[in-house]
């Protein structure tokens, strides 16, 4: 990318019109090259903003009659890259990834059940659910002769493991690799460090942590809020427009979905499903991740690693529990890794 003195310099000596078609062709080449766009190839937080990308919305209906919001960007004969959002939040989520991998590839997004446009359905939530949801909007979108890059945030994570828990014929037909991140299989509520506790506490009560999971209390726009979900959420240094990227998706959740999920995730115990993750599946995590802090991420990957599955472990200095925002770049840099295994 050039530098600022450079393309000043260029836009000098060459001519506007000119210096700035040489700019573009530099761009593009270089976007062809990584594949995906970059924080550095665009204005500052344009990643964040609403895709200029139009989604082609396919219809999916589970067993239960819910009906599940499906959205896909870019060429639908591309390589598809399905992500898979979190515990309150939505498709809107993957803005960032939608923005920066829709020019070159299919990019698919759903709202969990719940959450966003997908209804809530009639059956009792937990991981089987996420399962089957996950297999329907595959079946939906992707196909055996073109294999998905499967990429799970937190209960996105969670949905992918169970779902190769419960359809382990599916991955390899399916998936061509894996990105889980910040995630956990199990011990959600004891492993948390978002509930600060004096040092003859070593881990969160299990009855309080299951408290602050189910609370369905509503959330209203200020200050306090934004702290709050930012020190629950993300890392200190985390900038502003991150922050109320985050903030505005976390507070369209609805509370009653809220509470149910968060009850539904309490007992949560999926580590038998890493067996069959029989694809190339890296983890990845923030160092300052408080919801599912690195210890998760390291039992990963020594799980994945027992079954030679682990792609890759990576611990992003600095980075909190919304890593596809906080770190854009880097998180998109092992997508695009992952798509070339």
């Amino acid at each position: 990318m050039l530098s600022r003195r450079a393309v000043e310099g260029a836009l000098l000596g060459i001519g506007g019109l000119a210096a700035a078609a040489g700019i573009g062709a530099l761009v593009l080449r270089h976007r062809r090259r990584t594949s995906f766009t970059k924080t550095t190839d665009t204005r500052p937080d344009a990643l964040l903003r609403r895709p200029t990308f139009v989604p082609r919305v396919v219809p999916v209906v589970t067993d239960d009659g819910a009906e599940l919001h499906v959205r896909v960007y870019g060429d639908p004969d591309a390589q598809p890259i399905v992500f898979s959002h979190g515990w309150t939040c939505s498709a809107d989520y993957w803005i960032p990834q939608i923005n920066a991998f829709a020019e070159n590839f299919s990019v698919i997004v759903y709202d969990q059940r719940g959450h966003g446009r997908s209804d809530v359905g009639t059956r009792p939530l937990g991981p089987d659910v996420l399962a089957d949801d996950l297999a329907d909007v595959l079946a939906a979108t992707v196909a055996e002769d073109n294999k998905a890059v499967l990429v799970g945030h937190s209960m996105g994570g969670m949905s992918i493991m169970a779902w190769a828990g419960r359809y382990p014929e599916q991955v390899e037909n399916l998936v061509s690799a894996v990105l889980l991140a910040s995630t956990a299989t199990d011990s959600l509520v004891r492993e948390t460090t978002v509930i600060p506790l004096p040092n003859r506490f070593p881990r969160v009560p299990v009855q309080v942590g299951r408290v602050v999971l189910k609370s369905a209390i509503p959330l209203r726009p200020s200050t306090v809020t934004r702290h709050a979900i930012k020190y629950v959420s993300m890392a200190p240094g985390s900038t502003d427009a991150e922050v109320a990227f985050c903030e505005k998706i976390v507070l369209e959740c609805e509370p009653q979905t809220r509470g149910i999920w968060g009850a539904a995730l309490t007992d949560l115990d999926i580590h038998e499903a890493l067996a069959n993750m029989n694809v190339p599946t890296s983890v990845l995590v923030g160092t300052a991740d408080r919801l599912t802090p690195p210890v998760h991420a390291r039992k990963l990957a020594q799980a994945l690693d027992a079954h030679d599955h682990l792609s890759k472990l990576i611990e992003i200095p600095g980075i909190g529990h919304m890593s596809s925002v906080e770190a854009i770049d880097e998180f998109n840099s092992e997508v695009a890794r992952l798509r070339l295994l």
